[in-house]
């Protein structure tokens, strides 16, 4: 049995709660031996539900290790989480892409684009294989639209900063590369952002904290508009289980690159909005 090791800022989150069951889950689909085997969290207390790392290890089934380079000595593959904390992101890829081993980095990657290129960096600096996403990068809905040359999205959460990223990956697993500016404008709770190209692409993402996940895009002259409705997180634990086996990338590194950038220039014009 292959042995993975989180990294969480603390470990008791949704994030880390789930896909224990869900890494197994794909490993028994794609016939793969792999487990949650270690942790590490920061923080000791988790300020979701009050949880410890002993109580939440002892409930996993998973040993604690006492310092994050304990744990990536132990694991064969590493995990870092703290999907609600990027700029936690940096401080362990310090640590974690210099022991050389398979690293799946949670969304949202980084704060900015910079310091998601500084993490690319370090990786390529240590040889070291990586990938990041939003798990809305793989909603079936989207998967037969690619090459589309508009798309417009929906989606909410609790605060835009961490939630945008849903939509801005959608963005460019359906576009591809090449934004150049954002526009922003507010309607009651409802932010719009408008996302530029120098040629005939044009994405729009709008964000409220009840809307669902939508997505309507036009290819080909035909527009299609879908509610995301399908298993996209058990095909990222998919996707990971694989990468780990197979060490091959499942998609252009540039995309979560451009994510970021996309992100980055949404929220800029979110924060000046409501500074108005």
């Amino acid at each position: 049995m292959k042995k993975i090791g989180f990294i969480d800022y603390y470990i008791s989150e949704w994030h880390a709660n789930n896909y224990p069951a869900w890494i197994k889950n794909a490993c028994a689909k794609l016939g793969l031996d792999y487990e949650i085997a270690y942790a590490w969290a920061e923080q000791d207390i988790s300020p979701v539900d009050g949880v410890s790392t002993d109580e939440w290890c002892e409930k996993m089934g998973v040993t604690r290790c006492a310092s994050i380079e304990e744990l990536c000595q132990k694991a064969d593959y590493l995990l870092i989480l703290a999907p609600s904390n990027p700029e936690k992101h940096l401080g362990y890829a310090k640590v974690a892409l210099r022991y050389g081993k398979r690293t799946y980095i949670d969304k949202t990657f980084a704060p900015d684009y910079a310091t998601a290129k500084e993490i690319f960096d370090i990786a390529k600096e240590n040889g070291t294989s990586f990938f990041s996403t939003s798990a809305l990068r793989y909603a079936d809905e989207i998967e037969n639209r690619l090459s589309s040359t508009a798309i417009t999205t929906t989606g909410g959460g609790s605060n835009l900063p961490e939630y945008i990223v849903h939509q801005a990956e959608m963005v460019v697993k359906t576009l591809g590369l090449g934004a150049k500016s954002v526009c922003a404008k507010k309607t009651g709770d409802l932010i719009t952002l408008a996302v530029n190209y120098d040629d005939e692409r044009y994405a729009v993402m709008n964000y409220a904290p009840s809307l669902p996940f939508t997505v309507m895009t036009t290819k080909d002259g035909q527009t299609e508009y879908r509610a995301v409705a399908s298993d996209f997180f058990g095909t990222l634990m998919n996707q990971i289980v694989m990468f780990y086996d197979t060490g091959v990338l499942p998609f252009d590194e540039n995309e979560t690159l451009e994510v970021m950038k996309i992100r980055e220039m949404a929220v800029n014009k979110y924060e000046q909005l409501i500074k108005e």
